[in-house]
């Protein structure tokens, strides 16, 4: 391979794996100096590329040292070391050479290796310079994606086996767990989804970017995506629980009294939550308006039920009984209980939901 050839081919490098040119540079050196040592046995050797013609040249060395070496023997004399002169040189010499040099730098003389040295060079650096560009590679793709974690990205569906779909998320794929797919979504291959980073493992051999679509955090993500005041702070989101594939509840709410949080999550003809309930393939969204007063967090969570009397039975505890009348009381519940819960892991209180008939028998009377 010519100069020109070479530099042709690091650009390549550079270009389809994304990382620093000098990585590259330092990867041929290490490589072809490791080369040139093996096969030769001469371990004060170098190769060095020029970055800007592709020269590659080797060079022989030897360092400079101080005039005197001394040393501490076993016994605790001092002795003068002598030097090796095929790889050192004392300092007062090496300025008869050059006056600037001084101890720790190295002279080099230009070295012309056999002929067969670029065959030799090229099969024993090979590995090495893959190894260099893989771990180089690996840093510059762990750069990009360690800061995602709990973040939403869009990728394409590109492989499937048994247990995993594999989304391509540009310089790396992602890994989506069957499990952790929306109950009774189907993904076609080619597709484009939107998926949520649940961890970035990398202390494997590989880098493993772990992805969701049943994780609470990936409506949270869809609410400040599609709809922009929560990124400028108008509406906050205070908890979201979720029941992946039947039912979610997102608490929002404003600082500013005049201000409608969920009207604007519902958006003009219910564009942005509709767009919302399209991702989520039909599952059912509770917008909820928070409240600093836990009675009324606690009634707006219990939705779609209403006309609930809260009385929070152990405040340290965060125990609460909800009363509902007749009309009500299925609802507060829900289908298999899924309302209650949610409403219990949304306002972190353990709610004890009864009939007005319960409650009377217990002497609760409600007005």
């Amino acid at each position: 391979m010519n100069a020109k050839e070479f530099l042709t081919a690091l650009d390549n490098i550079v270009k389809e794996k994304n990382i620093d040119r000098q990585v590259v540079i330092d990867a041929m050196e290490t490589a072809l100096t490791t080369a040139y040592k093996k096969n030769y046995g001469k371990s004060n050797s170098k190769v060095l590329v020029n970055p800007e013609t592709g020269e590659i040249k080797v060079y022989s060395y030897i360092t400079v040292v101080p005039d005197i070496i001394e040393e501490v023997d076993e016994e605790g004399n001092t002795i003068t070391k002598e030097i090796n002169p095929d790889l050192e040189i004392r300092v007062s010499d090496a300025k008869k050479i050059n006056k600037t040099l001084e101890v720790g730098d190295t002279i080099d003389t230009p070295v012309t290796p056999k002929d067969d040295f670029s065959r030799v060079a090229t099969s024993t650096a090979k590995q090495v310079v893959i190894q260099k560009i893989r771990e180089a590679e690996r840093s510059s793709i762990l750069a990009e994606f360690e800061g995602k974690e709990g973040e939403l990205l869009i990728g394409t569906v590109e492989l499937e086996d048994t247990d995993n779909f594999f989304i391509n998320l540009g310089r790396s794929n992602g890994i989506l767990p069957r499990k952790e797919l929306i109950p009774g979504e189907k993904i076609e291959m080619g597709s484009t989804i939107k998926v949520y980073v649940t961890k970035i493992d990398n202390s494997g051999r590989n880098l493993v970017i772990k992805l969701s679509r049943t994780h609470y955090g990936f409506v949270r993500r869809l609410f400040e995506l599609e709809i922009p005041e929560f990124q400028d702070g108008t509406i906050l989101m205070h908890s979201v629980v979720r029941e992946a594939g039947v039912r979610c509840k997102v608490a929002v709410y404003s600082e500013n009294p005049n201000f409608d949080p969920i009207g604007a999550c519902i958006g003009n003809k219910g564009m942005r939550i509709g767009n919302i309930l399209k991702e989520l393939k039909g599952e059912k969204v509770d917008l909820i308006k928070y409240d600093k007063d836990p009675k009324i967090f606690i009634e707006n969570a219990l939705a779609p039920a209403k006309n609930l009397t809260v009385i929070i039975t152990d405040p340290k505890k965060n125990e609460a009984m909800v009363v509902a009348d007749k009309d009500n009381f299925s609802l507060a519940i829900g289908k298999k209980g899924i309302n209650a819960k949610l409403a219990s892991r949304l306002t972190k209180y353990k709610l004890d939901i009864k009939s007005v008939e319960e409650a009377s028998e217990l002497g609760i009377k409600i007005q």
